[in-house]
């Protein structure tokens, strides 16, 4: 991973996060789908990474995907950086805080317009604050 801003422990994760958190943002893991509430959150407001507060999406680019994970077309500038994915025997961009570095999801480009592109996050990689 590449230097961060922000930058803990393994153990300092550990306390930070949840177990399922853990898992999922540092240990790259995917939450079960339909499994968190974010999914259907519907309220203006902003998703920011549960690892260090990094503001991520505008509720504004949300959509219903229907794959049991938020997914948003348009992530905030410069709020999250993407590598490639092999795990799995698949070819897949993951996506990943721009600040801590934790693991949010995968990105697809089969999105809605304008961008086309299905970010497809892990809500409990999220917090919410409606506006």
């Amino acid at each position: 991973m590449g230097d961060y801003e922000v930058v803990r422990t393994d153990e300092e994760w550990r306390q930070l996060l949840t177990p399922e958190q853990y898992a999922v943002m540092r240990g790259h893991g995917t939450e079960r789908p339909g499994s968190c509430a974010l999914n259907h959150e519907k309220r203006p407001g902003l998703f920011s990474c549960a690892g260090c507060g990094q503001p991520l999406f505008q509720s504004t680019r949300k959509f219903e995907s229907g794959t049991g994970w938020p997914s948003f077309n348009d992530p905030v500038e410069g709020s999250v950086a993407t590598t490639v994915d092999r795990s799995h025997g698949m070819v897949r961009t993951e996506v990943h805080c721009a600040r801590c570095g934790s693991h949010l999801g995968h990105v697809f480009p089969d999105g809605p317009p304008p961008t086309h592109q299905r970010y497809c996050i892990n809500g409990v990689a999220m917090n919410f604050e409606a506006d």
